[in-house]
């Protein structure tokens, strides 16, 4: 059985690794190489509204199955009842993402509905107590975000890998945000979380990629016009703001970009999308 380990950046642990294991598992990179087979059996979560309902949207009106997971029934019959025009066909699961069982439940269903999943999409997402002081903020508050933002994204591909090792195309994509590299006062927990979603795209490429060929990155954008941002900023409308905004779809076309087999040697990509925001230097002087 042959095995190596290293010590990264000459600290002192090693990570050792069955070279036998991952080659009874790992697709071949001839296979890969080879894909142009587009997702066809998309899971959304969060795809009732804003970005994942975009998401949806987008595939369904390329003729993709897309099952979409949600909290309220009620809105997944509204998100059903808008994409019925579409030629995709959609169905829906209710379950809150914060519910491991729930969710967990979901994902299986969906998955067993549509014969398989081709790309799953984590889009639910949560903001918090935004404005509140860090001495303001509540644990179960801060716990709260953190359960739906991150670990309700870890379940949903837990869940989903079964179903994206047989897909020709397996991906996943996470929404993030530019949350997870600058940071502003009053958003203490999300800014945490998405911090966190970017390492754990990272985590989650070189590890399913490696062992099942399935690829993993997120997008991160700036402010985008969904009802969850005008909520959270208090305002009605972004018409009249002074600073850019971004539309819902346009983070779709982003998934769709990095959801595409011609896009097969990105993977552990958090791509920013923020008008390049993040490439100026805020320093005073």
């Amino acid at each position: 059985m042959n095995s190596y380990s290293f010590s990264p950046a000459g600290r002192g642990y090693g990570i050792r690794v069955n070279e036998d294991a991952f080659e009874k598992e790992a697709r071949p990179m001839a296979e890969l190489a080879n894909t142009t087979t587009a997702p066809s059996r998309i899971v959304v979560t969060g795809g009732s509204s804003g970005i994942g309902l975009a998401v949806a949207r987008h595939y369904a009106a390329e003729g993709a199955v897309v099952g979409i997971i949600g909290r309220s029934d009620e809105r997944l019959a509204r998100a059903r009842a808008e994409l019925a025009g579409e030629p995709g066909d959609v169905r829906t699961a209710a379950a809150d993402v914060g519910d491991e069982s729930a969710l967990t439940a979901a994902v299986r269903d969906l998955g067993d509905e549509l014969g398989g999943i081709d790309l799953l999409v984590c889009s639910a997402g949560i903001d918090g107590e935004m404005g509140a002081a860090c001495e303001e903020v509540t644990t179960d508050s801060f716990r709260e975000v953190l359960d739906v933002n991150v670990v309700g994204a870890f379940v949903a591909v837990r869940t989903a890998i079964p179903f994206l090792k047989e897909s020709p195309c397996g991906s996943v994509v996470l929404i993030g945000s530019d949350s997870g590299f600058v940071s502003v006062p009053g958003m203490l927990a999300y800014n945490a979380s998405k911090g966190a979603l970017v390492q754990l795209t990272r985590a989650l490429a070189v590890e399913l990629h490696d062992a099942h060929g399935i690829r993993v990155n997120s997008v991160c954008p700036s402010i985008v016009d969904t009802p969850l941002a005008r909520e959270g900023l208090g305002v009605e409308s972004f018409e009249h703001v002074d600073y850019p905004v971004q539309s819902a779809e346009d983070i779709a076309w982003s998934v769709a970009y990095l959801a595409s087999p011609r896009s097969r040697a990105v993977n552990g990509v958090n791509l920013l999308s923020d008008f390049g925001y993040t490439g100026r230097s805020s320093f005073p002087a």
